[in-house]
């Protein structure tokens, strides 16, 4: 362990603390959802949200629930498989472009898959697949599967290790336990890092991950990522073109039986997490707060924590995390998206039966505000 993570591990540890629930109040926007995994807000006030199982709904601006939206692609719906991200185009007032991400069929032949589309009168259109990972794989797990654009136009995807494929992280001719930076055609960007590496893909930005599924790009253009580890060993990552953060080489984490994957958890080749949790939290959505609404978090990280079914606030000073606090537990139940819009917060339940919460000042904070 350097220096740097073990200071603020003694600093986390020190720091955790609980919200008060008279801090914030939670107003239920969508309920009645099956497993949903994603949100995105619609220009007119509305949003899109997936559910695993292959729906893609609209909530509208009267927080009516629609019916499955037509055109979207029949997805591998097993384990983790099934339908995650949906991302609208920067553009998408003008060209109703969006992209979903999703585990491609068939079963047995399986890979993470992003699919362009026009979202016109309630139904896709124009849909066209511009990417899918490579090499497949016959597991219904570990698929990453978080989209964003960068400021540049560029998207980014990430991709899990499939699990029982871990060494694929660390060969750059593979599309495992990757970020891919690509061209919204599909294509791969003349300077991406390995583009004149000879083997490998040049889609790849950054590699040696096992399945992250929080993905952000902060105001200042920083982009961070949140990733499962196996029993122990979850991270936040602040992601750098090119870099190689260690998984399965090095981490902080045990194999499920116990056993030790390995005896590293630090290494010159290997970017060092700005955090790690062990035990556990299962890490999924990732946000970063830049609003006026709750002025203390400005600029921190909201992490959804699915075991913990809890938001995890990490205050950034100076690019370190330098405290986390546990938010929103009332709830008591598993987080799998968290957003930040019109500088409220958007919180996604995880499972059957789940609700989309709006995360609000309390009344006594919000006439100070």
């Amino acid at each position: 362990m350097n220096m740097r993570t073990f200071v603020t591990t003694i600093l986390l540890g020190l720091a955790l603390n609980v919200a008060r629930a008279d801090d914030y109040q939670l107003t239920p926007i969508a309920s009645g959802l099956d497993h949903p995994w994603c949100i995105a807000f619609l220009p007119d006030g509305g949003f899109l949200v997936t559910e695993l199982g292959g729906s893609l709904r609209e909530i509208s601006s009267s927080l009516q629930v629609g019916e499955p939206i037509e055109g979207v692609p029949e997805v591998y719906h097993r384990s983790q498989g099934g339908l995650f991200d949906v991302l609208l185009h920067p553009d998408f007032a003008e060209n109703q472009t969006l992209f979903l991400s999703y585990a491609a069929l068939p079963a047995k032949d399986n890979a993470t898959e992003i699919l362009r589309a026009r979202y016109v009168d309630g139904a896709l259109t124009s849909a066209q697949v511009i990417f899918t990972v490579s090499p497949r794989k016959p597991t219904p797990v570990h698929y990453g599967g978080r989209m964003v654009f960068l400021e540049d136009g560029t998207l980014l995807l990430t991709t899990g290790d499939g699990f029982d494929f871990r060494e694929s992280s660390q060969d750059l001719a593979s599309g495992l336990g990757k970020v891919i930076r690509i061209h919204t055609d599909g294509s791969a960007p003349d300077d991406n890092p390995f583009v004149n590496t000879q083997g490998a893909l040049p889609e790849v930005f950054t590699y040696g991950h096992r399945n992250p599924q929080g993905l952000v790009v902060a105001a200042d253009g920083r982009v961070y990522l949140n990733e499962h580890g196996p029993r122990g060993g979850d991270e936040t990552n602040l992601l750098v073109a090119g870099a190689n953060y260690g998984w399965p080489a090095v981490t902080f984490g045990r194999e499920y039986s116990g056993g030790t994957i390995s005896p590293f958890t630090e290494g010159p080749r290997f970017e060092p997490p700005l955090n790690h949790w062990t035990p556990s939290i299962a890490p999924s959505g990732l946000a970063i707060y830049e609003g006026e609404r709750f002025p203390d978090w400005q600029g921190d990280l909201l992490v959804g924590a699915l075991v913990d079914k809890e938001v995890r606030r990490l205050d950034l000073e100076n690019g370190e995390i330098v405290a986390e606090e546990a938010l929103f537990g009332d709830l008591d139940r598993r987080i799998r998206d968290v957003r930040v819009h019109d500088g409220y917060i958007y919180v996604v339940e995880d499972g059957a039966d789940a609700t989309i919460w709006r995360i609000e000042p309390a009344v006594n904070l919000s006439t100070v505000l």
